[in-house]
């Protein structure tokens, strides 16, 4: 539930920032909020048409190399919130500055009114996607309906709730520390899901050189436990990890956050390491 509401809510503030960006630009104009629903509309079936036709496919697959097509879930999701995150974290400010550029130059007649719709349709169907991925890797992961729907629903109202603040400067705490928090989290749950891909492909018969037990902490926190359900679904907690399990997460933590601490190392070259070390 934990990691369904953090991604929920980290999904549901970016669609909050983009609606909030494009609604303030366009305030007082006759027309918008048509455009705006249709652009909601729009995105939200498209959303919707990807749930479709993965539950499409995975029915598909049944007793044919499941294993593999839920290991392939599972990386794509990884692969969709982690390229998020490292995008988020370097174009948060422009992208914001931009969307507000174009819902001026719309209010100003430069743009045509559909433009709104383009805009936040495509937001909505990028964000929904990888919800619908990421709500689909928990599914085959052994996470529960009720688990899912409560993370879900917790997520989507903070998210919305958070949103609305920050475009009625409720709140003076900017969006990019709230986005950092959240990046660190989904490093780690982005871990966890590549964790979770390398056990369905050890199951299906890869890497059986590398699917010795590394060690065993049942005994100390079981997953069958409430922190260890809790763990295991934020930060992808393995009681009996294999070494190809532990080889993924890491590296994927790694990667992630290499990334991260070189692109902003560069982007504050000219700064005293000293105070680059403080910001994080």
């Amino acid at each position: 539930m934990l990691s369904t509401a953090i991604v929920i809510f980290r999904e549901a503030l970016e669609i909050a920032v983009i609606l909030g960006a494009v609604l303030a630009a366009t305030k007082g104009l006759n027309g918008r909020t048509f455009w705006i629903l249709v652009g909601l509309g729009g995105g939200v079936f498209g959303a919707l048409m990807i749930a479709v036709f993965a539950r499409t496919i995975s029915s598909a697959v049944s007793g044919m190399g499941q294993e593999i097509f839920n290991a392939a879930i599972l990386f794509t999701a990884a692969l969709f919130i982690g390229w998020t995150v490292l995008w988020m974290r370097k174009h948060s400010r422009e992208l914001t500055a931009e969307l507000r550029k174009a819902g001026a130059e719309v209010a100003e007649g430069k743009l045509p009114f559909y433009s709104l719709s383009l805009i936040i349709g495509l937001a909505i169907l990028r964000e929904g996607s990888e919800i619908v991925l990421f709500i689909y890797g928990m599914a085959i992961s052994g996470q529960t309906a009720i688990s899912i729907i409560t993370g879900s629903i917790i997520g989507f109202a903070l998210g919305m709730i958070a949103g609305v603040m920050f475009y009625y400067g409720l709140v003076r705490l900017s969006t990019k520390y709230m986005f950092k928090v959240t990046s660190w989290l989904l490093i780690l749950l982005v871990s966890g899901l590549a964790s979770q891909g390398a056990e369905f492909l050890s199951a299906a018969g890869y890497f059986s050189g590398l699917s010795y037990q590394i060690w065993d902490t049942s005994w100390l926190l079981s997953e069958g436990s409430i922190p260890g359900k809790a763990l295991h679904s934020l930060i992808g907690y393995s009681a009996r990890p294999s070494a190809v399990q532990l080889l993924f997460y890491l590296g994927t933590f790694c990667a992630l956050a290499g990334t991260i601490f070189i692109s902003e190392a560069k982007s504050h070259s000219h700064k005293p390491f000293g105070q680059f070390l403080l910001r994080h």
